[in-house]
């Protein structure tokens, strides 16, 4: 990925956080000789050491997947940036975004114990703090015969780069200004984009 410096993410612990907080991600890999994507939900293991997934099985991309050093991308917030924003008309729109690479080799999960503890996880992770749902009251017949239907798989992170592009390359009071915008925008995206402006605008001062 194309990183200015100053856009880097160089605090390993604010591109884990990126990794958790946008985990449905895009893994590319290279099946049969070309690229091939896959847009699922990763899971970071405690140790932060493998993200955990699962293919479902008619998806040709895991059969070929084993040992090969793949590109996760994680994407976080991501908004449009318009030059009417400015004190000046000589400028052009651009985009602001946060997002984190993870490369890592790929080992199939062939035991069961290994699986089920991912896919709890999973469910754990997205399912609201009061909800009924447990994935060990799932009867276990009908339980056994979905895990049929799915491949699980963990990356071993070998290497992250993160980026996060705020307008950190335009002057202060041109950050205030497209803070000023995006705070009344009703769209999440341009909310945590602000956020995300604003509290950079607080570690420079």
């Amino acid at each position: 990925m194309y990183i200015p410096e100053h856009y880097a993410i160089k605090d390993v612990a604010a591109a884990y956080q990126v990794i958790q907080e946008n985990s449905f991600a895009t893994l590319f890999s290279v099946h049969e000789g070309m690229p091939v994507a896959t847009h699922l939900p990763l899971i970071l293991n405690m140790e932060k050491t493998y993200l955990y997934g699962h293919f479902a099985r008619p998806n040709p991309q895991w059969k070929d997947i084993q040992n090969q050093t793949v590109l996760t991308v994680f994407h976080g917030p991501h908004c449009y940036i318009s030059p009417s924003w400015y004190e000046t008309n000589k400028a052009v729109p651009t985009w602001n975004y946060v997002t984190v690479h993870v490369y890592g080799e790929v080992e199939l999960i062939r035991d069961e114990h290994e699986l089920m503890s991912s896919l709890n996880d999973l469910v754990v992770k997205y399912e609201a703090p009061d909800s009924p749902y447990k994935l060990e009251d799932v009867d276990a017949e009908y339980l056994g015969g979905m895990n049929k239907g799915i491949q699980g798989f963990k990356i071993k992170i070998d290497r992250m780069e993160g980026k996060v592009k705020a307008s950190q390359n335009h002057s202060l009071h041109r950050q205030e200004l497209v803070i000023k915008q995006l705070e009344q925008s009703p769209f999440q995206n341009e909310q945590q984009i602000a956020s995300l402006m604003k509290a950079n605008l607080k570690t420079r001062a």
